[in-house]
Order: C-alpha cells, then structure tokens, then sequence
C-alpha cells in the first residue's frame, strides 16, 4: 500500500502578478533582485557576477525553463524568483531557494512560489524507490524573518545551521607546518580532476546531507561547477600528497561570490586515513598565504555550524570568525528511509 503524500496546494498569484519559467537572458534581472533583497536584509550583495548565476543555469540536468519560476509585477518588474534543485542523484533532498523583493511581502506571492517548487520537486519522486525518504530543503540567512516565517507556517522545521566564516589578514598568515612525508602541490586539470573530485567526494562521506552518488553524474557536476566559472584558476587548487596519493584538499578562488575583495576557500576536505595530522591546518594555512599574496586581506569559507568531523574548531584554531549563519528548514512529504548522512 503506498503512503498517502500530503500534496501542495496551488496558491494564486496577486491579481495582475504574472509567472513563467526563466531562459538565459533573464539572468541580469535575477541578479538585481537578489542583490536588492540582500542588500535590504543582509546588508551585502548575494553575488557579485552574472557570470556566476549563468553557470549554474547551464548546469548538467538543471533546465531554467522548468526548474525556476519567475514572477513580474503588473508593471513587468521581476520581483519573485524561486529555483527547484534535483540533479542530485538520488534526489532524496530536492534544494529550494528563493527571494521575494521586500517591497511586495505580504501579498501571497512567497506562498505561490513555495507551493509551485514543492510541486515541481514531487515530480523527483518517480526517481526514487518507494521506501526512501523524501523532504525538500530550503535555507535563508538568519536575519530573514519574514522567510521563516513563510517556511514554518507551511510544515517546514529547523534541521541544521551553517556558518560563513571569514579571516582578516592583517599580516602573513603562519607558513604551514605539514606533517611527514606530506607534500603540497597545485593541480593540473589535464590529469588530475578525476582523482581530485575522487578525493573530495571521499572527504565529504562524514559531511551532514551527504548522499552518494553515481560517479559519472557527481564528476559531471563537480567538473562544471568547479571548473566552468571564467574565474577558475588551478593555480588555487592545492593537493595534500602522500607519495601519489592525495591525501587532503584545499580547492579556493580568488574572490568570493558576494565580494571580488574577499579570497574564497571552496572546498577543503581531508580524507580519513590522514585526519588529525595537521593536513587540514596546514592546507589552510597555505591556501590563506596565497591569497594574502594576491593581495587578499580578507578570506572566507563555509562550513556546518555543528560539523560532524570537528571543521568548526579547526577553522576557529586558524583565526576565523563566523560572519554569518544560513539557517536550513526541511519538510517530510514522504516518510521512509532516510539515506543522507545524519551522523558519524
């Protein structure tokens, strides 16, 4: 007998508002009203470049047409946006995210958009076996109340915190120590990316909400997220080796996405056979002398505010401070088996 879902229900539109799906040339609009909205609720933009937004609406499997719905004022003017993640295989946790331009909350037109994303994400769960969990996830930034409000008064519920954490570099950071036998080089993309995400997706096993996918499709989105941005540098991608082994990465850009004056450590992961050696440590450290030797005064990452493999006090140990925290909401629409790492 299969389980009854509790399914959306279609919420309208204000009178005169209008929605559809989105193609590439609505990406300079999007940009400005999540810039608008972070700027009125955060204080910061939300992204710096265009070009950013554009690589992730090419993306492998990810279709703007289908998956984003967009909403424009009786005047033509964007001021809704909501995107439908499932290209994770399998799409256990679809990943909702949204904005609503403040000057027209409270008329219906987050409850819309939320209403079509869980409809849009229900479309995942003829991918999936039927005793495994489904619950879409959604995530703001602590200080938008009104979003929150929207997400608990629609089922959802606090599951987890995440931090962006930043240093400021005032002097040199301290030159890495590394332990025996561990070497750090850059990684040429000719040969190494396929051992790189390897690595990375080995590291990242013991990281909350991680689920595991098939190799092709991971390597696939790992090589164009990573690699397709026009500010990709490998000269920023460092690699902890043990003889030919990678034991740890530290994979960073030049500017993060919000503040092209702020160096950004993507991703940084050490895997299990060589943890609690110092790789982590010293890879950050060398990564920040880099980036200080760019002229980077400022560097930031992120990270789970209650990291299962002790991220947190590592960062804290190398001088970083949290900036700020992103607060993550999920809703069960199906019960079962839950396959995304909880626990270690």
């Amino acid at each position: 007998m299969k389980a009854k879902l509790d399914l959306p229900q279609t919420v309208a539109l204000p009178e005169g508002f209008t929605a559809r799906g989105a193609a590439l040339e609505d990406v300079d609009r999007a940009l400005t009203l999540f810039n608008r909205w972070s700027q009125e609720v955060i204080h910061e933009d939300d992204l710096s470049d265009a070009a950013v937004l554009r690589t992730e609406w090419v993306s492998p499997g990810f279709d703007p047409a289908e998956d984003i719905r967009l909403v424009f004022s009786p005047q033509g003017e964007l001021v809704g946006y909501i995107e439908v993640w499932t290209t994770s295989k399998p799409p256990v946790h679809p990943w909702i995210w949204g904005r609503v331009d403040t000057r027209y909350e409270g008329r219906g037109i987050g409850a819309s958009l939320l209403a079509w994303a869980e409809a849009r994400a229900m479309k995942a769960l003829d991918e999936l076996a039927p005793d495994l969990r489904f619950a879409p996830r959604v995530g703001i930034p602590r200080e938008a109340t009104s979003a929150r409000k929207l997400f608990e008064d629609t089922g959802y519920r606090h599951i987890r915190s995440f931090y962006t954490m930043r240093i400021n570099m005032d002097a040199p950071p301290p030159a890495p120590q590394l332990p025996a036998g561990i070497t750090i080089c850059t990684c040429n993309p000719e040969t190494d990316l396929e051992a790189v995400y390897r690595a990375t997706d080995e590291s990242f096993r013991d990281h909350f909400g991680h689920v595991d996918a098939p190799f092709e499709e991971g390597f696939a989105r790992f090589k164009h997220f990573m690699t397709a941005d026009e500010n990709f540098d490998p000269a920023l991608w460092f690699l902890a080796m043990d003889g030919d082994e990678i034991a740890g990465v530290s994979l960073c850009r030049e500017q993060s996405f919000e503040n092209p004056d702020i160096g950004w450590v993507s991703t940084l992961g050490v895997r299990r056979p060589w943890r609690k050696r110092g790789i982590g440590l010293a890879l950050l450290h060398h990564s920040f002398g880099e980036l200080y030797r760019r002229g980077k005064r400022m560097a930031g990452l992120g990270v789970d505010a209650e990291s299962l493999t002790g991220a947190l006090r590592l960062y804290e140990a190398a001088g970083m401070h949290v900036h700020r925290t992103f607060d993550q909401f999920e809703k069960e629409i199906r019960a079962g088996k839950e396959i995304s790492v909880q626990s270690l």
